[in-house]
């Protein structure tokens, strides 16, 4: 692969036309779309890790997001300027890198259903135990992909979202950049092979869309399966971003919760330094009392620290990510102190904050809530002729192809749905659907 045809400002589905010159880049026009956009802004809705707040400020998919697209946007700028001292002469657009990142970071969980990962784990559930596998067969027999569902994945959705022309809708979806989109695909390959962890980059339904992106900017199949491509090397950068933000900014939102003491969260925060910098650090976490404002201090050391880490760690392996070599996460291969520190975060969040009561609350509810709809709306858009689902359908916004020739459209219609819910707006259908919430009358 090489950075000339990688960078790549034409906007999916719009190829055809010839827009006018902007003052703003194609790239910072991505990151403007996105931040305008509807599915964008019911993120403020949407579960991170804890449920959503009652009088403490906790983190959402909105937050975390432009968090993300901060971080994301300093790792490019960090890379662009590496990659400027490597190749001095110009001729490649090195300068955007960091807006590509940001605008594909904004993207990166927009595709990501209600209540957390417990809502796609909810949905692939559903397909797996629950009366979804009644359609497999009908599903397989039309030509369909079954494993889209039984691995219902985020990051596909986000692909299609971004990228499906629905109803109504222009052609492309966002027509955002070829750059943008190959940023947000961490799994570059079918749900045919997500393997036992079920990640997965695109649908059957995208499958096409992902290979004129990987055709248009020169991605290489993976050199050890030809079956699966090798990552478009900003996707490194965006999950990076990812990484050093949901690990820091859980531990955060745990101690705000008192699912930390402030002892055990400040104790994880320092165990990133050593020496010299660890005594510095200390002395000026001292110099204010509040322990909000320590943590806070804390938070923005240790993320400008991995930041240079992980831009360090990608201008090292440049050359392997050009050829597809190199394919592990940026934030293991991190120094030593940072590393252990890390993975004693990773530990302490499963153990304490993921296992925690709170959010195996919001995972027991996503499960009930998403086994529900997705019984009553899949039964509605394959008989549409009853009266219950007559109704039922007049719900279903008209972007939604309901019509769909066949049973996989149908079910991923009902997905597209439900996916684009805020919590408060599945939890609401819910009770009116069920009958335990009636209209003021």
């Amino acid at each position: 692969m090489n950075w000339n045809q990688l960078l790549s400002g034409k906007r999916f589905g719009m190829e055809e036309y010839h827009e006018r010159k902007h003052e703003r880049t194609d790239f910072q026009r991505d990151y403007d779309r996105l931040i305008f956009s509807s599915p964008f802004r019911r993120l403020q809705n949407k579960t991170q890790v804890f449920p959503l707040p009652g009088s403490i400020f906790v983190h959402n998919r909105l937050t975390h997001s432009l968090e993300v697209s901060c971080v994301g946007r300093s790792l490019g700028n960090n890379v662009a300027k590496g990659l400027m001292r490597k190749y001095p002469d110009g001729s490649v657009n090195f300068p955007e890198i960091g807006s590509i990142v940001s605008a594909a970071c904004l993207a990166h969980d927009m595709g990501n259903p209600p209540f957390g990962h417990s809502g796609e784990r909810a949905i692939s559930a559903y397909f797996a135990e629950g009366n979804g596998k009644k359609l497999q067969e009908e599903i397989i027999n039309e030509g369909g992909r079954y494993e889209d569902f039984l691995h219902f994945e985020g990051n596909a959705n986000a692909m299609r979202l971004l990228t499906h022309q629905f109803i109504g809708r222009r052609k492309g979806g966002f027509a955002l950049t070829y750059s943008t989109l190959a940023s947000i695909i961490k799994y570059p390959y079918s749900s045919v092979y997500a393997g036992k962890k079920g990640k997965f980059g695109f649908f059957q339904s995208e499958e096409e869309d992902y290979m004129r992106i990987a055709n248009e900017l020169g991605i290489c199949r993976n050199p050890e399966d030809a079956n699966k491509f090798v990552r478009y090397p900003l996707v490194y950068l965006v999950e990076a971003a990812d990484d050093i933000c949901y690990q820091i900014m859980d531990i955060e939102d745990a101690c705000k919760l008192h699912i930390l003491t402030t002892e055990e969260a400040i104790r994880l925060l320092l165990n990133f330094f050593e020496g010299e910098r660890l005594d510095h650090i200390v002395r000026v976490m001292k110099m204010v009392d509040d322990t909000n404002e320590q943590i806070a201090y804390l938070r923005s050391c240790i993320i400008g620290l991995l930041v240079d880490e992980c831009s360090r760690i990608f201008l090292e392996n440049e050359e392997g990510l050009l050829n597809g070599t190199y394919n592990t996460p940026l934030i293991d291969n991190i120094c030593d102190q940072a590393k252990a520190a890390y993975a004693t975060c990773s530990e302490t969040a499963y153990k304490k904050i993921y296992r925690a009561k709170e959010v195996l609350d919001i995972e027991l509810a996503g499960y009930h809530i998403f086994s529900h709809l997705i019984d009553t709306l899949t039964e509605a858009v394959m008989n549409q002729d009853h009266a219950y689902s007559k109704l039922l359908l007049q719900r279903i916004p008209e972007q939604y192809d309901t019509n769909a020739p066949t049973v996989y459209g149908k079910v991923q219609c009902v997905l597209d749905y439900i996916s684009g819910m805020t919590d408060v707006y599945a939890l609401d259908l819910y009770r009116k659907i069920t009958g335990m919430s009636l209209p003021a009358v």
